[in-house]
């Protein structure tokens, strides 16, 4: 529901239209656009008690934003930015903000269909999690099965998920499923640093800890038939969703550039309410260095998920003799980066820089961007639920593109810090829980697995539902969970 006139509103928020909710500029002295929060009544009221709301004007000063700082309605408290955050910098006069994309660059999702119904799954879904668990390391600071050494690292840096299909761990076919092609062609590992690299050498195909899982699920329901159609759905198919970023070398990455963004910081004289919105102009070379370090470890980030995808291919296989070929890839993107793309601004067509912090792109049809089978209908967008919870595919659209550069959530957002998880459910319990459910869990440490529980998030239906209402995208199909792979 929508909040209501009579409802007294938080954070100096006034209702534009349902489901989206305005920020003035006159709301804290300095401000140079309004802040645009996209929520109904519940979730306004959650983003405002931990100050997210707050943090959505602090984005707000930052030189050279165009149009206003955005929010998704799975927004939450992060550093600098919220979690749900975005914003679009001008290309001269604009800059760039770590803050703005986080520390796990190029997290985001990646979903597989398998050609299999979920009956072909019945009583051997044990063993396939099994499998899966055994060729796929799970958990903090875990060692996957390919080795790189420093040379390798390079090219892989360089080349992102092409390196994995040009060595055996990905399909050629893959690549125009994959955002940007599979890479980002502005990567530049010479500016990643050896202790970054040194943290990646041996994460490769590894899903690491927290909200990050592969996900054995059925399609339970399809509600737009067409874009479901051209997207490969229907009801009763089994999907294999991946949800990961660069791991240990794009948390670094971050710190490392962090450090450098807030020596420089005083050099520019930005008036900023949060040191954590550390920032350079866009033409200097302290953005540029991490503007080409960034894109490194976002190209991690896809050869890690491409990886990731090979082992499953891998265990599919294995256990139900099927054409590892017939796991296609239906799209794969990525929900923490700052990427240059041209949007209409004032009535003209321009380039910004577009930070999306825990939100997704959401292009919409005709955009040359979207792969082609894809650019009549629009951009395949994947929410991830939690163990326990539906996730969703969505389809980008013409009003996203219009309003918010493109963009929709990334998941449901935690509503319960991890610790409080923990308090109120043991690891253990959950597990039988969702036995009981059916739900399958193979766990890298099942004593921290309640820190990710689903009653830890927002209700991920809820979030996409106000998604659909404001416009930023349309659902296609609802999945639930079979097995879950958590690290």
């Amino acid at each position: 529901m929508a909040l209501s006139e009579k409802e007294p509103l938080p954070g100096g928020l006034r209702e534009i239209r349902p489901y989206v909710f305005e920020i003035p500029v006159g709301y804290r002295a300095g401000m140079l656009v309004p802040g645009i929060v996209y929520g109904d009544a519940d979730l306004i009221v959650a983003a405002s008690a931990e100050k997210a709301l707050e943090q959505v004007a602090n984005v707000a000063h930052l030189p050279g934003i165009v149009k206003a700082s955005f929010a998704m309605p799975d927004i939450h408290w992060g550093y600098g930015f919220p979690i749900g955050g975005v914003a679009a910098t001008r290309r001269e006069g604009g800059v760039v903000s770590p803050g703005g994309v986080g520390f796990d660059i190029s997290c985001g999702v990646r979903l597989l269909r398998t050609g299999l119904k979920a009956a072909d799954l019945r009583g051997r879904l044990d063993v396939i999690m099994h499998e899966l668990a055994r060729n796929i390391p799970k958990g903090l600071g875990r060692h996957g099965r390919i080795r790189l050494d420093y040379a390798q690292i390079d090219e892989v840096l360089s080349e992102g998920a092409r390196w994995c299909v040009k060595n055996g761990y990905g399909l050629e076919e893959d690549l125009d499923a994959i955002e940007q092609g599979g890479a980002y062609d502005t990567a530049d590992p010479g500016l990643v640093s050896a202790r970054a690299k040194e943290r990646g050498l041996n994460q490769l195909g590894t899903v690491g800890s927290g909200n990050h899982f592969v996900e054995v699920q059925e399609v339970v329901e399809v509600l737009d038939e067409r874009v479901a159609d051209t997207f490969g759905l229907a009801v009763g198919e089994v999907t294999v969703m991946i949800h990961t970023g660069s791991r240990g070398l794009g948390h670094q990455v971050c710190t490392d550039h962090l450090k450098i963004m807030g020596q420089v910081m005083s050099e520019y004289h930005f008036d900023l309410p949060d040191r954590q919105l550390a920032c350079a102009p866009l033409d200097t070379k302290a953005a540029r260095q991490y503007l080409g370090a960034m894109a490194a470890a976002a190209n991690f980030g896809l050869a890690n998920r491409e990886a990731i995808a090979h082992w499953v291919r891998q265990s599919f296989h294995t256990l139900l003799s099927v054409d590892p070929k017939s796991l296609g890839l239906i799209y794969d993107v990525s929900h923490n980066m700052a990427q240059f793309e041209v949007h209409e601004v004032e009535g003209k067509l321009t380039e910004v820089c577009v930070h999306r912090k825990g939100a997704t792109r959401a292009f919409g049809p005709a955009r040359l961007e979207v792969p082609r089978r894809y650019r009549e209908v629009g951009q395949p967008v994947m929410i991830p639920g939690d163990m326990g919870t539906a996730s969703y595919v969505l389809v980008g659209t013409a009003q996203s593109m219009a309003e918010a550069w493109g963009s929709t959530c990334h998941g449901a957002g935690r509503v319960m810090s991890r610790k409080a998880a923990v308090k109120r459910m043991s690891g253990a319990a959950l597990v039988k829980e969702l036995s009981a459910r059916g739900i399958v869990v193979e766990a890298g440490n099942v004593r921290d697995l309640a820190e990710e529980a689903p009653y830890a998030y927002k209700d991920v239906g809820r979030v996409v539902d106000v998604c659909e209402a404001a416009g930023l995208s349309r659902r296609v199909a609802k999945m639930r969970p079979l097995g879950v792979l958590k690290g």
